[in-house]
Protein backbone atom coordinates (compact mmCIF):
# COMPACT_ATOMS: atom_id res chain seq x y z
CA UNK A 1 0.00 0.00 0.00
CA UNK A 2 1.23 3.63 -0.85
CA UNK A 3 1.12 6.26 1.65
CA UNK A 4 -1.70 7.88 -0.64
CA UNK A 5 -3.61 4.97 -0.40
CA UNK A 6 -3.03 4.27 3.41
CA UNK A 7 -3.88 8.21 3.73
CA UNK A 8 -6.72 7.52 1.49
CA UNK A 9 -8.43 4.84 3.30
CA UNK A 10 -7.80 6.40 6.73
CA UNK A 11 -10.01 10.03 5.51
CA UNK A 12 -12.47 6.89 4.67
CA UNK A 13 -12.40 5.34 7.87
CA UNK A 14 -12.61 9.06 9.71
CA UNK A 15 -15.73 9.63 7.44
CA UNK A 16 -17.36 6.49 9.02
CA UNK A 17 -16.16 6.77 12.64
CA UNK A 18 -17.86 10.89 12.24
CA UNK A 19 -21.03 9.25 10.04
CA UNK A 20 -21.88 6.60 12.95
CA UNK A 21 -22.18 7.12 16.36
CA UNK A 22 -21.75 2.99 16.82
CA UNK A 23 -19.11 0.39 15.82
CA UNK A 24 -18.55 -2.44 16.48
CA UNK A 25 -14.83 -4.26 16.22
CA UNK A 26 -14.83 -7.94 15.83
CA UNK A 27 -12.16 -10.92 14.93
CA UNK A 28 -13.09 -12.35 11.36
CA UNK A 29 -9.53 -14.36 11.43
CA UNK A 30 -11.02 -17.65 11.67
CA UNK A 31 -13.65 -17.53 8.91
CA UNK A 32 -13.71 -18.54 5.22
CA UNK A 33 -14.38 -16.38 2.18
CA UNK A 34 -18.09 -18.26 2.16
CA UNK A 35 -18.78 -17.12 5.50
CA UNK A 36 -17.05 -13.72 5.38
CA UNK A 37 -19.48 -13.49 2.69
CA UNK A 38 -22.96 -14.50 4.43
CA UNK A 39 -21.96 -12.38 7.25
CA UNK A 40 -21.43 -9.28 4.94
CA UNK A 41 -25.22 -9.77 3.56
CA UNK A 42 -26.47 -10.18 6.83
CA UNK A 43 -24.96 -6.52 7.51
CA UNK A 44 -26.13 -5.78 4.03
CA UNK A 45 -29.80 -6.43 4.84
CA UNK A 46 -29.83 -5.02 8.44
CA UNK A 47 -28.36 -1.55 7.17
CA UNK A 48 -25.05 -2.54 8.98
CA UNK A 49 -21.80 -1.47 7.35
CA UNK A 50 -18.95 -3.96 7.16
CA UNK A 51 -15.51 -3.33 6.45
CA UNK A 52 -12.58 -4.75 6.55
CA UNK A 53 -9.21 -2.99 7.51
CA UNK A 54 -5.60 -3.26 8.83
CA UNK A 55 -5.04 -2.12 12.27
CA UNK A 56 -2.74 0.20 11.79
CA UNK A 57 -4.77 2.66 9.94
CA UNK A 58 -8.25 2.14 12.17
CA UNK A 59 -5.46 3.13 15.41
CA UNK A 60 -4.12 6.21 13.08
CA UNK A 61 -7.97 7.47 12.39
CA UNK A 62 -9.11 7.11 15.61
CA UNK A 63 -5.73 9.10 16.90
CA UNK A 64 -6.47 12.13 14.23
CA UNK A 65 -10.55 12.20 15.66
CA UNK A 66 -9.82 11.95 18.83
CA UNK A 67 -7.69 9.82 20.55
CA UNK A 68 -8.77 10.79 24.32
CA UNK A 69 -11.62 9.27 23.81
CA UNK A 70 -11.34 6.52 21.30
CA UNK A 71 -8.22 4.71 23.70
CA UNK A 72 -10.26 2.18 25.54
CA UNK A 73 -10.79 0.59 21.65
CA UNK A 74 -6.81 0.30 20.68
CA UNK A 75 -6.05 -2.86 22.96
CA UNK A 76 -8.54 -4.78 20.57
CA UNK A 77 -6.99 -3.97 17.65
CA UNK A 78 -5.22 -7.17 16.54
CA UNK A 79 -5.20 -10.07 14.13
CA UNK A 80 -7.90 -9.66 11.69
CA UNK A 81 -10.42 -7.09 11.68
CA UNK A 82 -13.47 -6.37 10.54
CA UNK A 83 -15.55 -2.42 12.12
CA UNK A 84 -19.31 -2.67 11.92
CA UNK A 85 -20.92 0.52 11.69
CA UNK A 86 -24.64 1.17 12.45
CA UNK A 87 -26.85 3.81 13.68
CA UNK A 88 -28.52 1.31 16.07
CA UNK A 89 -26.17 0.53 19.60
CA UNK A 90 -27.55 -3.13 18.88
CA UNK A 91 -28.20 -4.26 15.80
CA UNK A 92 -24.40 -5.86 15.21
CA UNK A 93 -24.52 -7.42 18.68
CA UNK A 94 -27.67 -9.42 17.04
CA UNK A 95 -26.15 -9.48 13.77
CA UNK A 96 -23.08 -11.48 15.07
CA UNK A 97 -25.61 -13.61 17.56
CA UNK A 98 -27.45 -14.89 14.73
CA UNK A 99 -24.43 -15.59 12.73
CA UNK A 100 -22.92 -17.76 15.32
CA UNK A 101 -26.28 -19.66 15.92
CA UNK A 102 -26.46 -20.25 11.84
CA UNK A 103 -22.87 -21.56 11.89
CA UNK A 104 -23.01 -23.40 15.41
CA UNK A 105 -19.30 -21.35 16.23
CA UNK A 106 -17.98 -18.78 18.27
CA UNK A 107 -16.71 -16.52 15.42
CA UNK A 108 -16.84 -14.02 14.88
CA UNK A 109 -15.41 -12.90 18.17
CA UNK A 110 -16.20 -9.55 19.50
CA UNK A 111 -13.03 -7.33 20.41
CA UNK A 112 -14.92 -3.94 21.43
CA UNK A 113 -17.97 -1.91 20.78
CA UNK A 114 -18.08 2.12 20.65
CA UNK A 115 -21.97 2.86 21.63
CA UNK A 116 -22.52 6.75 21.76
CA UNK A 117 -19.59 7.15 23.93
CA UNK A 118 -19.67 3.97 26.07
CA UNK A 119 -17.11 1.37 25.28
CA UNK A 120 -17.51 -2.58 25.90
CA UNK A 121 -14.60 -4.45 25.49
CA UNK A 122 -14.92 -8.40 24.79
CA UNK A 123 -16.64 -11.36 23.74
CA UNK A 124 -18.78 -11.41 26.83
CA UNK A 125 -20.30 -8.16 26.28
CA UNK A 126 -22.27 -9.33 23.49
CA UNK A 127 -24.96 -10.48 25.14
CA UNK A 128 -25.60 -6.72 26.97
CA UNK A 129 -25.22 -5.33 23.76
CA UNK A 130 -27.64 -7.41 22.35
CA UNK A 131 -30.15 -6.40 25.17
CA UNK A 132 -29.53 -2.69 24.56
CA UNK A 133 -32.58 -0.37 24.33
CA UNK A 134 -32.86 1.83 20.98
CA UNK A 135 -34.19 5.26 20.99
CA UNK A 136 -36.79 4.18 19.51
CA UNK A 137 -37.27 1.69 21.95
CA UNK A 138 -36.83 3.66 24.91
CA UNK A 139 -39.45 6.77 24.12
CA UNK A 140 -41.82 3.81 23.24
CA UNK A 141 -41.41 2.69 27.07
CA UNK A 142 -42.05 6.70 27.96
CA UNK A 143 -44.86 7.08 26.42
CA UNK A 144 -46.23 3.53 27.64
CA UNK A 145 -45.87 4.58 31.29
CA UNK A 146 -47.10 8.37 30.57
CA UNK A 147 -50.49 6.24 29.16
CA UNK A 148 -50.69 3.96 31.74
CA UNK A 149 -52.40 6.20 34.37
CA UNK A 150 -55.08 7.81 31.98
CA UNK A 151 -55.84 4.11 30.88
CA UNK A 152 -56.21 3.34 34.26
CA UNK A 153 -58.36 6.03 34.93
CA UNK A 154 -60.55 5.44 32.29
CA UNK A 155 -61.11 1.43 32.69
CA UNK A 156 -62.55 2.75 36.15
CA UNK A 157 -64.60 4.80 34.51
CA UNK A 158 -66.21 1.87 32.43
CA UNK A 159 -66.26 -0.41 35.07
CA UNK A 160 -68.03 1.94 37.35
CA UNK A 161 -70.38 2.22 34.30
CA UNK A 162 -71.23 -1.43 33.42
CA UNK A 163 -72.03 -1.99 37.03
CA UNK A 164 -74.66 0.87 36.76
CA UNK A 165 -73.43 2.90 38.73
CA UNK A 166 -75.29 2.79 41.40
CA UNK A 167 -73.80 4.83 43.74
CA UNK A 168 -74.27 7.53 41.63
CA UNK A 169 -77.96 7.05 40.67
CA UNK A 170 -79.41 6.58 43.85
CA UNK A 171 -79.28 10.22 44.65
CA UNK A 172 -80.66 11.57 41.20
CA UNK A 173 -83.62 8.82 41.88
CA UNK A 174 -84.64 10.33 45.78
CA UNK A 175 -84.69 13.40 43.81
CA UNK A 176 -86.62 12.54 41.01
CA UNK A 177 -89.46 10.61 43.44
CA UNK A 178 -92.55 12.12 44.24
CA UNK A 179 -93.51 13.68 48.00
CA UNK A 180 -94.99 12.16 50.23
CA UNK A 181 -98.71 12.29 51.35
CA UNK A 182 -98.65 13.32 55.37
CA UNK A 183 -99.90 10.25 57.03
CA UNK A 184 -103.75 10.42 57.73
CA UNK A 185 -104.07 11.24 61.49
Amino acid sequence: MTPAQKSEAIEILKEKFNQYSNFYITDTESLNADQVSTLRRHCFDKQVEMKVAKNTLIKKALESLDAEKYNGVFESLNNVTALMFSDSPKEPALILSAFRKETNGERPVLKAAFINGDIFVGDNQLTALKNIKTKNELIGEVIGLLQSPAKRVLAALLHHHEKGGATAEAPAAADNAAPEAPAAE
